[in-house]
């Protein structure tokens, strides 16, 4: 079920995609060599906790009934995504790492307008970014300004009349313009009144692959995050793991915003 937002909820989801977006850049700006993905986790939660918000991953059932269990998903070099805080792991230099992180706010009942599809009653956003832990290979460095371009391009077909296939299809274009592969198995989604809502926005043309091709209205709030690789798009998973891994062991990167359609074109809530 498609979802819009109305006018109340888009001014709530635009204060807390700007804290949102605040706590990422707080805490990608902490990420260097030795650190440990513990001491990132207790730090984005607690200015989580200090702007009245929840981090909406941390406790999240997931599709198969687990439960995931961090804030953040901190995931390094050939993870794709998903790879929780915890366990602790170290940071090498070198590596390169995505950070994922979403927000529901508010959690403390500020507002009138409440999300009756939260026990919270708050509204939700979704981020991320992939950063250098220190000195990178000029190879990665390449894929984070590559894939991060990507992204700003699927965001600027963002408008009204528009569909879900142009923004996957401009990412996919930019992204294999440069001899890099687009994650076939992993989509952004609808997002705002739950973590994950229709619809599914991939990251590549959906031409006769069964994604519905929607057409962009005003009020629809969705996360666009395209997921490129340096090598193959497969992917593989671990029974004892969250992490999604490339299948050849090859760098990935992964960049996420949450957008809204705008009567005009868009509006980047999660950016300061």
């Amino acid at each position: 079920m498609i979802r819009t937002k109305t006018k109340e909820e888009i001014e709530i989801l635009r204060e807390g995609g700007k804290i949102l977006a605040q706590i990422l850049d707080l805490v990608a700006k902490e990420v260097k060599p030795g650190i440990k993905t513990d001491e990132l986790e207790k730090y984005a939660c607690d200015l989580a906790e200090k702007a009245g918000a929840w981090p909406s991953f941390k406790q999240y059932k997931m599709h198969d009934g687990l439960i995931y269990p961090t804030a953040l998903c901190i995931s390094p070099n050939d993870e794709i995504v998903h790879a929780p805080a915890l366990p602790a792991r170290i940071l090498n230099e070198g590596d390169i790492v995505g950070i994922d992180v979403g927000l529901e706010f508010p959690v403390d009942k500020r507002y009138k307008t409440i999300n009756k599809y939260s026990k919270h009653g708050g509204y939700f956003t979704d981020t991320a970014r992939t950063v250098a832990v220190g000195k990178i290979s000029e190879e990665a460095k390449k894929l984070l300004i590559v894939t991060e371009a990507s992204l700003y391009q699927g965001i600027d077909q963002v408008k009204p009349g528009n569909t879900i296939n142009d923004i996957g299809t401009a990412i996919q274009k930019y992204a294999e313009s440069h001899n890099y592969s687009v994650v076939r198995s992993l989509v952004g989604h609808g997002v705002g009144h739950f973590v994950h809502e229709d619809p599914q926005v991939p990251n590549f043309s959906i031409k006769n692959t069964g994604f519905r091709n929607l057409v962009l209205k005003p009020g629809l709030v969705i996360a666009i995050e395209p997921m490129v690789n340096i090598g193959d798009y497969e992917i593989k998973g671990n029974d004892d793991d969250f992490a999604i891994k490339t299948a050849d062991g090859s760098l990935s990167a992964h960049f996420e915003h949450t957008v809204l359609v705008t009567e005009d074109g868009f509006e980047i809530l999660t950016q300061i």
